[in-house]
């Protein structure tokens, strides 16, 4: 069974044809050339591979570490039927 990081660094392996052992836990995002356009786009397919709805609320998700926690709080949350509905907005994601 494949695990929260390892299906978010498929993703990101090929939407962005990044090399798999450069997307470790702590890489920025910023480094790994995702910016946050490109981070809103990586979170509409998170949505995808998920199935998850992302909340309305902007959240700061500096590295690949902090993606990962996010998606797994949100499937947490989801599964218990308390999460938000809507979509994330994407102001500057990378500033914390």
């Amino acid at each position: 069974m494949t695990n929260t990081y390892e299906r978010l660094q498929a993703i990101l392996a090929k939407d962005y044809q990044l090399a798999p052992e450069r997307i470790t836990l702590d890489a920025p995002l910023e480094a790994l050339g995702i910016d946050s356009l490109g981070l809103a786009d990586m979170l509409f397919n998170v949505e995808d591979e998920f199935h998850i709805t992302l909340p309305m609320e902007a959240v700061v998700l500096p590295t690949i570490g902090d993606v990962v926690a996010f998606i797994d709080g949100l499937i947490a949350a989801q599964s218990t039927g308390v999460a938000p509905q809507g979509t994330v907005t994407v102001p500057n994601l990378l500033t914390p």
